[in-house]
């Protein structure tokens, strides 16, 4: 038999939680390899058998997250007839949450993957965002609920990622002069269209920052100020055009920028 240290990490759900805050003790006693071995969706006397009989074979924990008083219980009693150390680890969190909020647990198990509806819309909307980005498929647009327009590295991706955590729809498209807009910016209410433009100083020291990174010269037109000059100037007439509100990001975070997106929104109500 091993005599490597194992920990057996039982829970009546997946087991994530108990893994991880094993893992982080672990971490802290250097030189020693821990076994983890896993016993998820524990839920009768058997399960429990099982991990008592596989415990008894090496040095070992239980770590545990059981909702179900019952089963926490014999457990609990197992290990002590067996001596095994058997550690509830919600135990303590949930002894505090009762005496301090006066509250009951509901005992029910796997609480934390139980899906709700804004994890839905959350995830919806991260992949609208992905699949409208950069003016892909511009049927979209009329299907979200914000569009972000603006020349190349006005933050529109990260910006529409961001939103799109908050559970809005957001489809971004660049301005090109050399490529007409889509003629569906020019159908759809204005009021949830947003242009953002950024000063050509700004602009110049983010693509000569990009153009390294990519191993490219600084030559390259698509940094030159005559070319970013062209390009704002040609976005900036098509904002007019499609009379959008236009947000300067030249020195703001995606955080701030997203804050004056959602504010405009929502005092005009066209989240509604």
């Amino acid at each position: 038999m091993t005599n490597k240290e194992t920990v057996f990490v039982v829970s009546d759900s997946i087991g994530e939680t108990a893994e991880l805050m094993v893992k982080a003790v672990a971490s802290q006693f250097f030189g020693k390899e821990v076994e983890i071995k896993h016993f998820s969706y524990v839920e009768d006397y058997q399960d429990i058998n099982n991990v008592i009989t596989n415990s008894k074979y090496s040095p070992s924990i239980i770590a545990y997250t059981i909702a179900i008083q019952d089963l926490k219980q014999y457990l609990d009693q197992r290990a002590e007839d067996e001596g095994i150390l058997a550690v509830d680890l919600m135990y303590p969190l949930m002894n505090a949450f009762t005496q301090t909020f006066h509250m009951q647990p509901n005992q029910q198990p796997g609480q934390m993957r139980k899906l709700d509806e804004n994890y839905f819309k959350r995830v919806e909307a991260i992949e609208f965002a992905v699949k409208y980005d950069d003016g892909q498929e511009v049927r979209g647009l009329k299907q979200a609920d914000i569009v972000l327009i603006g020349v190349s590295r006005t933050s529109k991706t990260p910006l529409s990622m961001y939103l799109a955590n908050k559970q809005f729809k957001v489809a971004n498209v660049p301005l090109i002069p050399e490529l007409p807009p889509p003629q569906e910016l020019f159908t759809i209410p204005r009021k949830k269209c947003v242009g953002l433009i950024i000063s050509p100083e700004k602009l110049n020291d983010i693509r000569t920052e990009r153009l390294k990174s990519l191993g490219l010269t600084n030559s390259a037109n698509y940094a030159s100020l005559e070319r970013i000059f062209e390009e704002l100037e040609c976005a900036q007439n098509i904002m007019k055009k499609i009379g959008c509100p236009v947000i300067d990001v030249s020195n703001k975070a995606i955080e701030e920028t997203a804050d004056v997106i959602l504010a405009m929104f929502n005092k005009r109500g066209s989240f509604a």
